[in-house]
This record gives C-alpha cells, sequence and structure tokens, in this order.
C-alpha cells in the first residue's frame, strides 16, 4: 500500500485526492488545505492539515501529490523528495526554468520518481493524435490555441491564477508537452506578444497571449491564450499538426461554453488529411476529467511501482516549461527569447 499526502484541493487536487481515495493500492494519509477543512464527503475522516512542512513530518509519505499554487510547486516537490517521498506535481513544474531543473535534478540525485501533471498524455485520443502526426513525419507546423471567455466564478479563479501565472505559461505547457511529444527537434527561439484586456488584472500581467516557436528541424508553432469574460468564442479551440506529408486535426472538440474545463481534454474525432485522401477517425465515449485523473495517479502508482524511466518525461516537462516562460519573457520585453541561452 503507498500511503498518499494530498497538497491543495482546489480542483485538480480534490480530483486526484478521490483518485486515491478509491484505487484499492492507496492509502491517503493526509491532506493539506488553507482551510483546514474538507468538504466532499468521501474524504471526510482523513487528517488535515494547513501547514504542509508539519503534514510531511508528521505522515511520513511514500508519494506527495501537489495541486497548489504554481509559485509554490518547486519548493514543495524538493521538500517532500528530501522527506524521501515520491512526486507527483500538478503543471508547470515550475515558474522559473531555473526551479524546474532543481526539482529534475532533485529527482536524479534522490532516485524518487517525478510525474509532472500533463493530463492528456493519459488520454487515448490525444495519444492517438500524436501518433498520426508522428506518423506524418516533420518538420511540422503547431497550430493551437485555448481561448476562454470565463466570467464569475471562473474569472476570480483566471484572476487569482493570474496573480503568478500568465495564461500562456498556465494553459500553454499541456500543448507545448504534446508538441515535444510529436517532434524530437529542440526548440531555439521563442517570440511572443500580448495584451492587457482588464482593468481588474495587476498593470504588469495581461490576460492575453500569442507566441511563435521555432526548432532546430524548422518545425514552427504558434500558441494562443486568453482568459476573460472579453473573449471570443470563435475558434476558440484550434487543435492543428501540419506536416510535407499532410495534416491531422481536431474537428469536433469543444464547440462551446470556452470555459468549461471538461471540454478542454474533448476530442471527438480527428481528420487525418494526406494529398491522397482524407480519413476520419471517430472518437467515442472519452473519458471525463475524474476519469482522467483515475487514469494519471494510476500511472503515479505504477511509475513507483514498476520502477518506469521517466527521463523523457522530466526533459519534456522542462522543454514545455522553457517555451512557455520564454514567452512570457518575450511578451514582457518586447524581444524574441533564444533557448540557446538559461531562460529563468
Amino acid at each position: 500500500m503507498i500511503r498518499v499526502l494530498i497538497a491543495g484541493l482546489g480542483n485538480m487536487g480534490l480530483s486526484h485526492a478521490l483518485a486515491h481515495h478509491r484505487h484499492g493500492a492507496s492509502e491517503i494519509v493526509g491532506l493539506v488545505n488553507r482551510s483546514g477543512e474538507v468538504g466532499h464527503p468521501e474524504l471526510a475522516g482523513y487528517p488535515v492539515f494547513t501547514d504542509y512542512k508539519v503534514a510531511l513530518e508528521k505522515t511520513s509519505p511514500d508519494l506527495v501529490v501537489i495541486a497548489t499554487y504554481s509559485d509554490s510547486h518547486a519548493d514543495y516537490a524538493v521538500a517532500a523528495m528530501l522527506a524521501s517521498a515520491h512526486v507527483f506535481v500538478e503543471k508547470p513544474l515550475a515558474t522559473t526554468v531555473e526551479d524546474a531543473r532543481r526539482v529534475v535534478a532533485c529527482a536524479q540525485e534522490t532516485q524518487k520518481k517525478l510525474v509532472v501533471g500533463y493530463i492528456l498524455r493519459h488520454h487515448p485520443s490525444w495519444v492517438r493524435l500524436i501518433e498520426e502526426a508522428r506518423a506524418l513525419g516533420g518538420p511540422y507546423v503547431f497550430r493551437m490555441n485555448l481561448n476562454q471567455q470565463s466570467s464569475g466564478a471562473e474569472w476570480e479563479t483566471h484572476k487569482a491564477l493570474m496573480e503568478t501565472t500568465a495564461p500562456i505559461v498556465d494553459c500553454g505547457v499541456h500543448y507545448i508537452d504534446v508538441w515535444c511529444q510529436i517532434t524530437d527537434a529542440k526548440p531555439v527561439k521563442v517570440n511572443g506578444m500580448g495584451l492587457r484586456l482588464s482593468d481588474e488584472i495587476a498593470p504588469d500581467m495581461y490576460n492575453y497571449g500569442q507566441f511563435q516557436v521555432f526548432f532546430d528541424d524548422g518545425s514552427v508553432g504558434w500558441y494562443e491564450a486568453g482568459w476573460g469574460p472579453m473573449m471570443s468564442e470563435t475558434a476558440f479551440f484550434v487543435k492543428d499538426v501540419v506536416s510535407p506529408a499532410g495534416s491531422v486535426s481536431i474537428v469536433e472538440g469543444n464547440k462551446g461554453a470556452s470555459a468549461d474545463v471538461d471540454g478542454h481534454t474533448k476530442v471527438g474525432g480527428l481528420l487525418v488529411h494526406r494529398p491522397e485522401g482524407d480519413r476520419n477517425i471517430d472518437l467515442p465515449d472519452e473519458p471525463g476529467h475524474q476519469e482522467l485523473c483515475d487514469a494519471e495517479q494510476a500511472y503515479v502508482l505504477r511509475a513507483i511501482t514498476e520502477n518506469l524511466d521517466l527521463t523523457r518525461h522530466m526533459q519534456d516537462a522542462v522543454s514545455s516549461l522553457a517555451i512557455c516562460i520564454a514567452a512570457d519573457e518575450s511578451v514582457r520585453t518586447g524581444h524574441p527569447v533564444s533557448l540557446k541561452e538559461p531562460t529563468s
């Protein structure tokens, strides 16, 4: 039985906690949140802590699941591994590339498993998209976005996230991770732009951003993300991969309610285009949000019990974060950023 401590009980943390509560190989030994209270009836009875360090000391977990705000991820992950625990950490791995590399180095030094919460890696439809794109062969053009027309509670959540992280970083790491799985090329340059479209966020933050990435095999890509009540829901969910041999595109996906988290992973169907003809791939009965979290945590348990090699996973986690942070730097400075030099 793997003893699990969960830090953070927001949308993702709650789902991860339920995944371990329902998994026969897990034993939850503690929950950590700021209020010290847990409202979900299935989680009643577990020890609850308001202090993460105290929880680590008191529970001695085998695995720590970190689903707190992004600026705490690196320190929490390192503390867990130094306390002899394996780590699952929600994306992004850290808020700087330097911190991300520090976490990966700690995992290597302590020989602990480190899994980053790229939930699309556990979605069969996205796995199929990556397989079809790799079969086309590069170089590639990546065209992806996720704009969210948020209001009410959803907008409040986005504003809270933007206290530390811009939309292109928070959302972008998922889709750039997909790019990293499709191409084995290294990113070399990023160019970004963005705009603050609301007086409700800090003067130095922007709620709309877009960036372009250049890879050393000639592949290029763009990604766009915006949050807020002003965002358009026209073409807010574009997912295309193009190569000299053809293209693969999500053609169903989320057709409305752009701020609905459950819709952000939905594929529905793929269109594979080659000059000689098109092929439609229907992908019915896709997993929902909780099912994906269940699959993700089951993978973490497998990584521990089967000693899975996570080297490429950690490399891709750093690369996708480096691209998104370079994009943020480019937006803020107005200049392209080379990834041949360290980015912080």
